[in-house]
């Protein structure tokens, strides 16, 4: 009989990784024995965090964490999956708008790879708001982010806009 819940993979950019992205990684990292994050690299794409700090970032954050694995990765994730014995993608959403979109994402997972499931985790309700995107886009403001991304990304946020009190 095959394992079950050995290895799945939480992918994302984590541009910053967010308090809600932590809930995710800490509650699916209780289900299986290996917990890949993915980071997807888009040399496209510039971000606010460059790849290797997104990386660096992740790495703190779930240093507590000892079935966790950071991998990176460009091209279709089920072809990532496939080659690394991964046949579990796991999806956080918050709202009816991420389920709807995650849904979509599941179906043409599935159909590129039959053996890959979707597994969707709902967010802690108090994370429910929190995207990087939102982060992003308020601290263009000065926003306090302090109780929305972990301490070691609130000081890097602020050493990204040289030292000002967010």
């Amino acid at each position: 009989m095959k394992e079950k819940f050995t290895k799945a993979m939480f992918a994302g950019s984590f541009d910053p990784i967010t308090n809600g992205h932590l809930d995710i990684i800490c509650r699916a990292s209780k289900i299986f024995d290996e917990l890949q994050i993915g980071v997807l690299y888009n040399p496209n794409k510039k971000g606010l965090f460059n790849f290797d700090e997104r990386i660096e970032l992740i790495k703190s954050c779930t240093s507590h964490l000892d079935n966790i694995k950071i991998v990176s990765f460009d091209g279709l994730l089920v072809d990532y999956c496939d080659a690394n014995g991964i046949s579990t993608l796991v999806r956080g959403v918050r709202s009816e708008a991420d389920v709807n979109y995650e849904l979509q994402m599941a179906h043409m997972n599935k159909e590129l790879n039959p053996e890959i499931e979707t597994i969707f985790l709902p967010t802690n309700t108090k994370y429910s708001f929190i995207s990087s995107s939102l982060i992003k886009e308020v601290l263009t403001f000065d926003a306090d982010v302090k109780n929305l991304v972990p301490e070691q990304v609130l000081i890097a946020l602020k050493n990204k806009h040289k030292g000002r009190e967010l």
